[in-house]
């Protein structure tokens, strides 16, 4: 049985498709949950295999993103420009320094810029679900 075994092994190229007891000629298809190798999966592809828990058609929840980013958007430009303006007027002995508000300042600003970027984005998709 094993010289069997050996037999077919040397005359037929084995695919990660097949098993080892079937012909060459009978591969079977990829299923949908096996990985698919780099050199297949085009430009962007699939990097690890579905779990089977998510949706095919998983979307996100656009509307919420919009009024999340909406929302924030102001509170995070009001926090660059309060805290700038605190670093600017900040003496040399003050406690906070003038480092660290300048930090927030820039994170804040950071912020902002995330958060309309998010917004044409989402605006962006919304318009291409109405068409």
């Amino acid at each position: 049985m094993s010289d069997e075994r050996n037999r077919r092994a040397n005359d037929a190229p084995v695919s990660r498709n097949m098993r080892p007891d079937e012909p060459a000629s009978r591969a079977r298809a990829p299923q949908p949950d096996e990985p698919v190798s780099r050199a297949r999966s085009g430009m962007i592809g699939r990097r690890f295999p579905r779990t089977g828990t998510e949706p095919r058609t998983a979307r996100s929840a656009l509307r919420l993103r919009l009024l999340l980013s909406a929302v924030y958007l102001p509170i995070f430009a009001a926090g660059a420009v309060l805290f700038g303006v605190w670093a600017a007027r900040s003496g040399a002995g003050d406690s906070p320094g003038r480092g660290p508000l300048v930090g927030l300042a820039a994170a804040c600003a950071a912020l902002v810029l995330l958060a309309a970027l998010d917004l044409v984005v989402v605006r962006r998709r919304l318009r291409r679900e109405r068409r």
